[in-house]
């Protein structure tokens, strides 16, 4: 997939919001601060395999319409572009349960082309807008082939405090998680 405005000896920047900040996976030129136009960051995807499994579902992140979301961008090489896209959409697209899609995000000051992926609403794992109290539920209970759905909030967090981000809904599904786990001793 190539954008319609997109020149293929132009570098490549490619959006992570949560574990693609921390769980890298491919070689970048550079690693930028960068705000998102149009999308924020939510836990709205059911996890079947990394953080879950279809008989106990954990919750992962993903981008839906409106607002903005600060994370990082990664500017990738021309030449490397095409095998790491498919890199990119091996991990990505196991259940199509993200779409790719070419966006718009500030990066060092500039409004600037980058490559990402949101939430399918129209995919069975769209978990969409659930109560903080289910969402730290399948948090606190996901394990998957990555680990567990704790682990994902936790670096998720440490990443985001690490760029001087604060994202009060993962700071309170972080807190409920802890509550839930001192009700349960």
């Amino acid at each position: 997939m190539t954008s319609p405005d997109k020149d293929a000896n132009e570098d490549v920047w490619v959006f992570g919001y949560a574990s693609l900040m921390w769980r890298t996976d491919f070689n970048y030129l550079e690693a930028q601060p960068a705000r998102l136009f149009g999308y924020y960051r939510a836990l709205c995807v059911y996890s079947y395999l990394y953080r879950g499994s279809r008989e106990n579902p954990g919750l992962v992140a993903g981008l839906l319409p409106g607002g903005s979301c600060r994370g990082v961008a990664f500017r990738v090489a021309a030449q490397d572009w095409q095998q790491i896209h498919q890199l990119l959409d091996d991990r990505e697209m196991v259940y199509d349960v993200y779409v790719p899609k070419w966006m718009q995000a500030e990066i060092n000051g500039r409004r600037q082309q980058v490559f990402g992926y949101i939430a399918n609403p129209e995919n069975e794992q769209f978990a969409g807008k659930l109560t903080d109290e289910d969402t730290a539920r399948l948090i606190a209970n996901g394990v998957g082939t990555s680990g567990s759905g704790i682990e994902y909030l936790d670096n998720t967090l440490q990443h985001l405090q690490k760029l001087g981000i604060r994202d009060q809904n993962l700071e309170n599904i972080k807190k409920l998680i802890g509550d839930l786990a001192q009700q349960r001793n």
